[in-house]
């Protein structure tokens, strides 16, 4: 994140400086006293009771006083076991922040731990206003955000294995992908399961395929009566015993890779809405339009619990990847798509702009504009999701749900043409002036959005 030097609150009076560079097996770490003195260096061990052990070593030899302690991991298994120490004072860096900081003073390349160890305790010691230490979510918003992200990975899976059934399926049962839309679905898995290839299809009774098909819910007797003449007059892509035999297996482990994800992802939905119900932060975004069950809690994760992580709405943008990078030299100047970012962060905003454009005119007045002005679609709707940050922000800072109709009021206030036409009477339900905020956009100095690239 890009950081407000002056905004951070005040640390502590330190005792002594950490540098911890990490690894799988073992940890080497560099130690110098507030006080002065030699720097110290060694070896921690992966390991619970190493830790606990060695943290106990600098609480008695530092009196239990605040140690400020830098490491290239903001989440991981070594931050989680350093966090329970109060102690401890945490300042998680980039890794790039290292690499670059690395470079800067050995060109050659060199790189080895005690290296990297000692350049992170130079950056804590010496640059320690770019940073921020750790400050951890309450207990529910983290419980929530690891279920969130769980979600998303195992909806990749989902996606990665339904690609590879759809292949499977293409090259020996190739109706199957006609005849339902979603390979994924508890009826395709059921049908592929009783009956893997068309032949075996084919032999059961009409009335037991009827019976089936009621059985999972395919709508409508005349849909039924189609899909069962379909299968009656459907050809075998391929008789090769060997292909079929070898599909059929392949198929079926799938099928159960997917099932097992089907009902993860159903679990997990089911205890996201409950952490998400119950969190104090939940009024808010749920007043959100075209938020939902899915997106939510992400955005609630988003921001998180800490009022004071964020210092202004510019942080959250600049954070989640949704603003661009300026780069000027000169009479150059350069915007492009932001890339060192949480992505997903970055695909919740935007995917959330997206769905507003349905339910919030004064969105689509905006995204229309923009796309008028010139910009392509990904662009457009990260614009409006810039727009949209600065609204949440307020309203997450102030703890107050969003209500279009007082945006609209200081819309109007400030003469915006997104705003439309003011209720009254007579019409009640008035659309924003779409073409007003068009020819607004035009008459706008080009701003750093109309240079934004078009990917998402």
């Amino acid at each position: 994140m890009e950081t407000n030097p002056a905004a951070a609150p005040a640390e502590p009076e330190f005792a002594a400086f950490l540098a911890i560079d990490w690894a799988d097996q073992k940890h080497d770490w560099m130690l110098r006293p507030a006080a002065g003195g030699r720097v110290e260096q060694g070896q921690l061990e992966h390991t619970p009771e190493a830790i606990q052990a060695w943290a106990a070593q600098l609480r008695q030899r530092f009196g239990g006083q605040p140690m400020a302690v830098c490491l290239e991991q903001s989440r991981g298994a070594l931050i989680y076991q350093l966090s329970v120490y109060p102690e401890l004072v945490l300042y998680p860096v980039h890794p790039q922040t290292v690499a670059y900081y690395r470079r800067a003073w050995h060109p050659s390349g060199a790189k080895d731990d005690p290296l990297d160890t000692a350049l992170l305790l130079e950056i804590l010691e010496k640059h320690r206003g770019h940073l921020r230490p750790l400050a951890p979510d309450s207990q529910p918003t983290r419980k929530l955000r690891l279920l969130v992200e769980l979600r998303r990975h195992l909806v990749d899976e989902r996606t990665r294995h339904s690609n590879q059934l759809t292949d499977q399926l293409k090259q020996y049962f190739p109706q199957v992908l006609r005849w339902f839309h979603e390979p994924t679905s508890g009826v395709v898995g059921a049908l592929l399961n009783q009956w893997p290839t068309l032949e075996q299809l084919q032999q059961q009774q009409p009335a037991r395929l009827r019976q089936f098909l009621r059985q999972h819910h395919v709508p409508g007797p005349q849909h039924v009566d189609e899909l069962l003449e379909q299968i009656r007059q459907a050809v075998p892509a391929t008789r090769d015993p060997a292909i079929l035999e070898a599909s059929v297996l392949a198929v079926r482990a799938q099928l159960r890779l997917l099932a097992g994800l089907r009902e993860s992802i159903t679990e997990l939905d089911r205890q996201i809405g409950q952490l998400t119900a119950a969190h104090p932060d939940y009024p808010i975004f749920a007043s959100l339009p075209a938020a939902g069950q899915a997106l939510e809690p992400r955005l609630l994760v988003l921001f998180g619990s800490d009022r004071n992580r964020y210092h202004s709405a510019a942080e959250v943008a600049t954070f989640s990847g949704i603003a661009p990078v300026q780069q000027k030299s000169g009479r150059q100047w350069l915007v492009r798509f932001r890339r060192s970012c949480p992505k997903f962060l970055r695909q919740t905003l935007h995917e959330w702009a997206g769905h507003t454009l349905t339910q919030c005119a004064w969105a689509r007045a905006f995204y229309d504009a923009k796309r008028a002005a010139g910009l392509e679609h990904h662009a457009a709707v990260r614009a409006l999701a810039y727009k949209w940050v600065r609204i949440l922000y307020r309203c997450w800072k102030d703890r107050l749900p969003y209500q279009e109709e007082l945006y609209l009021a200081a819309l109007r206030r400030h003469g915006s043409p997104l705003a439309g036409p003011e209720r009254t009477a007579e019409n009640p339900a008035p659309q924003p002036a779409v073409e007003r905020a068009v020819e607004y956009q035009f008459k706008k100095v080009a701003g750093f959005w109309k240079f934004s690239p078009a990917t998402p």
